[in-house]
C-alpha cells in the first residue's frame, strides 16, 4: 500500500492546495507562484519543497530557474483511498433507499403515531 502521509500533509494546507490549483493551469516558478501571494519567496519555496515531497509536483531545473508542474496522477492512490468510502455511502444510501420505498409501499396512509384526542368517526 502506497505511504499517503506526505500526500496528505501536502494537501493539508490552504496555500498549498491554492498553489496546485495554479500549477494545474500551467507551470511555474518560484517568483510566479509567490507574485500571487503575500508571502517570501522562501515561504513559497517552503511549501513546494512540502509539494514536492508528497511527489504532487516535479521540479525541473532550466538554467537559473525551477519550473514547477503539477503531478496530478499522485492524487490517484488518494482518489482511490477515498473511493472506499464511496463504496460505504452507496451501500448506505441504498440501504436507505430500499427501506424507504419499502416503507412507502406498505404505507396505506401518514401515520404521525401518536393520539390528536380527535375522532374520526
Amino acid at each position: 500500500m502506497t505511504d499517503l502521509q506526505p500526500v496528505f500533509r501536502a494537501l493539508g494546507d490552504p496555500t498549498r492546495r491554492d498553489i496546485l490549483r495554479m500549477l494545474g493551469d500551467s507551470p511555474m516558478t518560484i517568483a510566479q507562484v509567490s507574485d500571487n501571494f503575500d508571502m517570501t519567496r522562501a515561504a513559497v519555496k517552503k511549501h513546494l519543497v512540502v509539494l514536492s515531497d508528497g511527489g504532487l509536483i516535479h521540479v525541473e531545473k532550466r538554467g537559473r530557474e525551477a519550473v514547477n508542474t503539477l503531478n496530478a496522477a499522485a492524487l490517484r492512490p488518494v482518489f482511490d483511498w477515498i473511493g472506499t468510502f464511496d463504496r460505504f455511502w452507496d451501500t448506505r444510501l441504498d440501504a436507505l433507499k430500499s427501506a424507504i420505498e419499502k416503507d412507502a409501499a406498505n404505507d396505506t396512509g401518514y401515520d404521525t403515531g401518536y393520539d390528536t384526542g380527535k375522532s374520526n368517526d
